[in-house]
């Protein structure tokens, strides 16, 4: 049975690559299919060599992260996301920061990374709250509608910062239509918060909630904002299948020459 599904599954992904390339099999053609076949065997050993040359440079630059960091899985999707949006041109180049928040985790977990992919290094894992409506210990819902209260998945881009109700802050454009591109409309900052400590976590059980901002500690606030302020990249994560299947930033095409 596992013979019959992996074979299954390679002639599947024979049958995409061949659509990739503009060529089909002999058996969906029903002729030799010589020449064709032979263009198939090349795209899929091409196919296969990328990945396999992009998963390796992804273990390559985890293993090498200095300090905390997130799964595998959360880093390599938010790292794809960051190159994407790399190449369409939305980051600052000069500095390889990224920001990944992983709201599949507790929020009385230090969930919230930033890390320098140039210099291989965590340069701050801290607490960061969800929105009131998105849940309680655990996020279970999001939205990009006005007043939802909730937290919005997705990437962002960092913007400028401003002084508010909350001292220093910094504005966030989301990068996906239907999913976070409200960020600016909904007033959805970073900033600290004093509900955000380990102090709160012990008087009231749990990490305070924002009405849908990433917010941080204030202790750590100034530093934080001032090290991703001005286009690095911010990933806010959860295992969400139809966001995922419908964001255009999980794309491998062309990350070979990024890694």
């Amino acid at each position: 049975m596992i013979k019959t599904l992996n074979g299954f599954k390679s002639g599947l992904r024979i049958l995409f690559v061949c659509m990739l390339v503009g060529v089909m099999p002999a058996f969906a053609t029903g002729g030799s299919g010589e020449e064709s076949g032979n263009a198939v065997v090349t795209a899929v050993s091409s196919a296969d060599a990328e990945i396999e040359a992009i998963n390796s440079r992804f273990e390559a630059l985890y293993t090498s992260i200095d300090g905390a960091k997130p799964s595998p899985e959360v880093f390599r999707k938010a790292v794809v996301g960051f190159y994407n949006l790399e190449l369409k041109n939305r980051l600052d180049k000069d500095r390889k920061i990224i920001t990944i928040a992983d709201f599949s985790k507790s929020a009385n977990e230090k969930r919230l990374w930033v890390i320098d992919l140039t210099n291989k290094k965590t340069l701050f894992n801290t607490y960061v709250a969800h929105g009131r409506n998105t849940g309680n210990v655990f996020a279970k819902t999001f939205s990009n509608t006005v007043n939802s209260n909730m937290s919005s998945l997705g990437f962002y881009v960092t913007a400028e910062t401003y002084h508010g109700k909350h001292g220093l802050s910094l504005r966030l454009d989301g990068q996906e239509k239907g999913i976070n591109d409200n960020a600016r409309r909904r007033a959805i900052v970073m900033h600290g918060a004093d509900y955000v400590s380990e102090a709160f976590i012990k008087r009231v059980g749990r990490l305070g909630r924002s009405f849908g901002c990433p917010s941080i500690p204030m202790a750590l606030r100034d530093d934080i904002i001032k090290t991703i302020a001005d286009k690095t990249c911010l990933f806010i994560y959860y295992p969400d299948k139809d966001y995922e299947s419908g964001s255009n930033l999980f794309d491998y095409t062309g990350l070979l020459t990024s890694l």
